[in-house]
């Protein structure tokens, strides 16, 4: 027998976002939320809530008439350094070990890191995944955090509009 094939793969994207890092920080701590802006239908979260330690989300994934289950779990949560990381199963026996970070670039802009560590079944199985899925290796973990920079971006400038709008003053009947 020859020796084992490496059966991992990592993808590390990386995004500037145009928010607040505490903005970031709540949409990505919040499993109940995801379905709003990740490519997944959040079926349960356990316990519900903003993430804890062993919190877990159950869902499905890809087109609705597929129903790929995954499973999501944090294992480390950070929230002073904003950083955490989650075990998550995909269909066929992958494993994702996922580290995210947030780093503050000033009062609304932060930089967002994944670090998504793929693992394959050994053998012949998981090399055939690897080949049959190397596109998407990459291609899935720059998606999803464009999809968090594209939430993001657009919950803060909610919360700007928002603002703006509570300041102006009220118009009085004999100003118009």
């Amino acid at each position: 027998m020859g020796p084992r094939m490496n059966t991992t793969y990592a993808a590390c994207p990386t995004e500037i976002v145009e928010a607040p890092i505490d903005v970031v920080w709540k949409l990505f701590t919040n499993l109940a939320g995801w379905g709003s802006f990740y490519d997944v239908r959040v079926q349960s979260v356990e316990p519900p809530g903003p993430a804890v330690v062993g919190q877990r989300m159950l869902g499905e994934s890809g087109p609705r008439w597929l129903h790929l289950r995954v499973s999501f779990e944090f294992t480390r949560i950070d929230e002073p350094q904003h950083q955490l990381e989650m075990d998550i199963r995909v269909p066929l026996g992958i494993k994702v070990h996922e580290e995210f970070d947030c780093v503050s670039l000033g009062e609304a802009r932060c930089r967002v890191n994944y670090h998504c560590n793929f693992n394959f079944p050994v053998g012949l199985r998981g090399k055939l995944l690897r080949l049959l899925l190397r596109r998407g290796l990459s291609a899935g973990p720059q998606d999803s955090i464009e999809r968090l920079k594209r939430a993001a971006e657009q919950s803060f400038r909610g919360q700007v509009v928002a603002t703006e709008e509570a300041r102006k003053p009220l118009m009085n009947a004999d100003e118009h």
